[in-house]
């Protein structure tokens, strides 16, 4: 999700130099909902579950694209590019350095660019350089109604401020510990601050029991949203809380403060909050990074990384955000 996220700076770029071009984005049916409404894009192309390549590849075919910029650079988008006949490019994805950098803890990165500008390179002879803003996400009236209704009957943002927070991540190590999230939603309604919990329906039960931390001025919506919905209430909210994960990502594309809890990753990967007003806690631990996205356990079995952010520090930033 936040790798879709990070590529709408290029998009906004291509369609400012080229207005009359036909611009299409190809991604799967799933995250189809972060871009279905960007009014830079002339179509979407949604890759359903279960179907083939071949049948991708002809629907491709018959579009006649005059350029393809790979920007994810996988078996399967290497496969298409033998399919599929057309201008590909891609981008140099920094694989050496980024194993360097987790295995021997040497950065021998040679730059210290983002990763959306980084796609940029995928893009070589379009005449396109970043604009300085930030990633974007567009949602439908309908899905803005949605979350404010749920937000009026949950009794939340009426007459104190609204954070939302995030507390689900794919990787466990990219997980701050529940109890830390109930502290700080707790402390937050101690400092007159609404809480709404955001999440997928796989992490809900998590979400309702860090909600309850904070009683009548919490509420959790993990499972009951889709992407749309999700996005209206980080764009609502006056500071979002999250790791290392694609709600982090857009909540800069809503142009939400962000308060960024980061533990195996770092900054050298390009992936922290892009052109965002933001607030990054981590630990400089010897460690780190320990791994390209995280994993199911810590390697040295302690987690401290994300386990010593303490939930009073991360109250503080939120409060420094929302002033």
């Amino acid at each position: 999700m936040g790798d879709i996220i990070l590529t709408t700076p290029l998009i906004r770029a291509l369609r400012a130099r080229h207005p009359a071009a036909t611009i299409t984005f190809l991604t799967k049916r799933s995250f189809a909902p972060l871009l279905s409404d960007h009014p830079a894009l002339t179509d979407l192309v949604a890759l359903e579950r279960g179907q083939s390549l071949a049948s991708l590849a002809g629907s491709l075919r018959a579009r006649k694209f005059t350029h393809i910029v790979d920007l994810h650079g996988t078996l399967r988008a290497r496969t298409l590019r033998l399919m599929v006949p057309g201008r590909w490019r891609g981008y140099r994805k920094r694989r050496i350095e980024r194993e360097i950098l987790i295995v021997f803890k040497r950065n021998v990165y040679r730059d210290d660019v983002p990763e959306p500008e980084r796609y940029f390179e995928a893009a070589e002879g379009l005449d396109v350089v970043p604009d300085g803003g930030p990633p974007e996400i567009f949602t439908s009236e309908a899905a803005t109604a949605r979350s404010m209704a749920w937000l009026a009957a949950a009794g939340l943002g009426a007459s104190r401020p609204l954070v939302t927070v995030a507390p689900g991540a794919a990787h466990f190590t990219k997980r701050w510990p529940v109890e830390s999230w109930r502290r700080l939603v707790s402390r937050l309604a101690e400092a007159g601050i609404d809480t709404a919990v955001v999440g997928g329906a796989d992490y809900a039960a998590e979400c309702a029991v860090i909600a309850a931390a904070g009683a009548e001025h919490a509420a959790s919506s993990a499972g009951s949203f889709g992407l749309q919905e999700t996005a209206a209430l980080l764009r609502r909210a006056a500071v979002s809380v999250s790791g290392d994960t694609g709600v982090m990502h857009m909540a800069t594309a809503t142009r939400t403060p962000v308060v960024a809890l980061m533990g195996p990753t770092v900054a050298a990967f390009g992936f922290y909050p892009y052109r965002a007003r933001a607030r990054v806690l981590e630990r400089d631990l010897p460690c780190r990074p320990c791994s390209r996205q995280g994993g199911a356990r810590c390697p040295l079995g302690h987690h401290r990384c994300l386990r010593e952010i303490d939930p009073g520090d991360v109250a503080a930033a939120v409060l420094e955000l929302a002033g």
